[in-house]
């Protein structure tokens, strides 16, 4: 099963992706700059390979719903989101914050 839905932070409204997939889920909000993710995210390949795509995201670890990415501390995001101010250990909520400051 496949669902989408909105998550609104503060004045910012968010979407969240859930796939479940046999055994585990696969989670994502979108920002308009970038996403928070499950840990199936690649940050190494992200950062590496796709360099020039310059891709903003975080990846959280553990995690099973969106309300537990989203207040889960980000275990590793890319050289992009670093350069916008967010670091591994924030929150996935203050991640997607700072990917919709002007």
């Amino acid at each position: 099963m496949v669902s989408v839905t909105p998550v609104k932070i503060g004045d910012h409204q968010f979407t969240a992706i859930t796939i479940q997939l046999p055994k585990t889920n696969f989670m994502a909000v979108t920002a308009e700059k970038g996403y928070i993710m499950c840990g199936a995210l690649d940050v190494a390949l992200l950062n590496e390979k796709l360099k020039e795509r310059k891709i903003i995201a975080g990846r959280a670890v553990g995690v099973r719903t969106i309300e537990q990415l989203l207040e889960a501390p980000l275990e590793s995001v890319t050289t992009e989101a670093e350069a916008i101010g967010i670091k591994a250990g924030m929150t996935g909520k203050e991640a997607l914050l700072k990917m919709v400051e002007k």
